[in-house]
């Protein structure tokens, strides 16, 4: 992340200063900070977080940026530093922090100051700011601020202990700077709860030393006990203390450099850009929706663990699958490892595979009940066999119209699954049977070993089951059906086309008749048209059949809850109407 994260304090004498600060380097480092090692200087640590190496390598005998007294340096002047180190973090002549990114060959920077003039005047405006104007209520928590010249800000100010100090603490800000406000405010969750973090570590330290010495001599009461005079300790001669001496830690510069360069690393690697070529699909909208809902579901999650589901209500989500099997065929993969190995290798593995395998009439007959939205039932001592038939079929439709049980050891009802696995022993309901909205498929074991023919290597071929596809409603074959079917049975058939390319196909087919769905949902749900005036669209559309209506009628229950959101909010009221008019 191209960023700059900075460590803030407000000195009683000087105001906002900056004590530490770390910066990306995607080029090699300025010549003042890389030229010459010092001999005999080299006692190095190096540590290894998030794959970045960290060193904190001695490599210029220059003295540290802010701690020069020369007034061409950006840092202050030697005699605007508080005495004993409050506005400073590394002594002079300490050349900072580096730190290496293997994967990346990205540099970790870490000084009092940023060497470039630039920089600096950008972080000094953010430190007054953050120490000043900007701030919340109570003068502790985040903030954010910025403009476009000056970058933006997100700043966390926070209090440290200190017996010495007025008020018996004193005042720190934790500041991220980048030009890019889009980013810096999408990466807000993640930089609060890690910043939050590395303040509550500091505070902790300090308190345990602050509670130490007010053991040893109480300042509360001391000062209750001396004569009333402005209190001007540090004006005496008693200057502000160095945050190292606050919380008692000498490693405590490294151990922020290490902070500050993952902070920077992983807030840099959670978001990715990705190129949309022109409006999302419905399919991506509905997958976006489904993983929001789960982080949502996570991050309620209190932490105890989940109570079991009863065996009669097998796991439902909508475009996925969640396997809920009976105690005895969860024990086969431990107890018969390489007969599951040996059974996944008879699986279907596309449409054209299951239409080769089923038969022409069969698989027309399971595809219409699949693009209808009626129930599709798999009976299969093979769960992998009925996943994988499930995993090619779901192709045919959008993500949100997908309810699947993999497998069951009883009968679920079609308001909960459209696709639904059965072990052979499990009894269905005659009127299920006997229902034109269902569909079912029975895997027997064949009675001659060359039932079907070998259409693929003999260890993929499925020629040693048995399929039966029957319903209460079987589809004739000189019936005309959806459109959608036709022209999926027409690229399953042309074998001019790879699996690839129909894969393809299929994308552009569902894509094509989800735009025909919007336009019905956004004719007849929003505007509330006439039937009249909806026959009239369906038959522009091309979708005045009856097959055709039944299945727009159904994928109108897969849209996005966006792009409904979003119809509900454009409809233009009548005075907007009456205005525009």
């Amino acid at each position: 992340m191209n960023a700059i994260v900075a460590l803030c304090h407000f000195c009683e004498l000087h105001g906002p200063r900056t004590l530490f600060c770390t910066e990306v380097l995607h080029s090699p480092l300025p010549q003042g900070a890389g030229s010459g090692d010092i001999s005999g200087q080299n006692e190095q640590a190096e540590e290894e977080e998030g794959g970045i190496q960290m060193s904190s390598r001695i490599r210029s005998h220059s003295p540290a940026e802010g701690a020069s007294a020369d007034s061409s340096s950006p840092g202050p002047k030697k005699s605007d530093m508080c005495e004993a180190s409050g506005c400073r973090s590394l002594a002079g002549g300490h050349p900072g922090y580096v730190s290496h990114d293997k994967e990346t060959s990205i540099k970790y920077v870490s000084h009092q100051h940023p060497n470039h003039p630039q920089l600096f005047s950008i972080v000094r405006q953010a430190c007054v700011r953050s120490l000043s104007c900007e701030v919340c209520p109570g003068r502790e928590g985040p903030i954010f601020f910025g403009d476009e010249q000056h970058g933006f800000v997100f700043s966390h100010t926070f209090f440290i202990k200190d017996s010495l100090a007025r008020g018996f603490q004193r005042w720190y800000s934790i500041i991220t700077i980048m030009m890019d406000r889009i980013y810096l405010i999408n990466s807000w969750p993640f930089l609060l709860g890690k910043i939050r973090g590395i303040i509550d570590e500091l505070q902790g330290k300090a308190l345990k030393v602050f509670e130490a010495e007010q053991f040893g001599c109480p300042q509360r009461a001391q000062r209750m006990n001396t004569a009333f005079t402005p209190f001007l300790h540090q004006r005496n001669g008693n200057a502000a203390r160095s945050l190292t001496s606050l919380t008692n830690d000498e490693n405590l510069w490294a151990c922020l450099h290490t902070s500050f360069a993952w902070l920077l690393k992983a807030c840099g690697s959670r978001l990715t850009e990705k190129l949309l070529e022109g409006a999302p699909t419905e399919d991506t909208l509905v997958q976006m929706e489904k993983l929001a809902d789960l982080k949502e579901e996570s991050e309620g999650w209190d932490g105890s663990e989940e109570e079991e589901k009863p065996s009669s209500q097998p796991d439902v989500v909508e475009g996925q699958e969640l396997s809920k099997s009976s105690p005895e065929t969860s024990l086969m993969p431990d107890c018969n490892s390489w007969n599951v190995a040996h059974r996944r290798l008879s699986v279907f593995r596309s449409l054209r595979h299951m239409r080769q395998v089923l038969g022409a009439s069969a698989f027309r007959m399971l595809a219409w009940h699949v693009l209808m939205g009626n129930q599709v039932i798999w009976k299969a001592r093979d769960m992998d066999l009925v996943q994988s038939a499930f995993d090619v079929l779901r192709t045919m439709l959008p993500i949100g119209c997908v309810r699947i049980i993999p497998y069951s050891d009883q009968y679920e009802e079609a308001y909960r699954c459209n696709f639904l696995g059965l072990s052979p022993h499990v009894q269905i309901p005659p009127h299920i049977l006997s229902s034109e909205f269902a569909v079912l498929v029975e895997v027997r074991a064949a009675t001659r070993s060359s039932l079907y023919p070998t259409l693929f290597d003999d260890e993929q071929s499925l020629n040693k089951y048995e399929f039966i596809v029957t319903s209460g409603s079987p589809v004739a074959a000189d019936r005309v059906g959806p459109t959608i079917l036709n022209k999926i049975e027409a690229a399953l058939t042309n074998q001019n086309l790879s699996v690839d390319v129909v894969d393809q196909c299929l994308v552009c087919l569902k894509e094509e008749w989800m735009n025909k769905v919007k336009v019905l949902f956004k004719f007849t749900k929003v505007d509330s048209r006439p039937k009249e005036d909806t026959q009239k669209l369906l038959s522009i559309l091309g979708a005045a059949e009856e097959d055709n209506v039944k299945l727009l009628k159904f994928w109108m229950t897969g849209l996005s809850k966006t792009y409904k959101s979003h119809l509900m909010s454009t409809v233009r009221s009548p005075t907007s109407s009456e205005s525009r008019n």
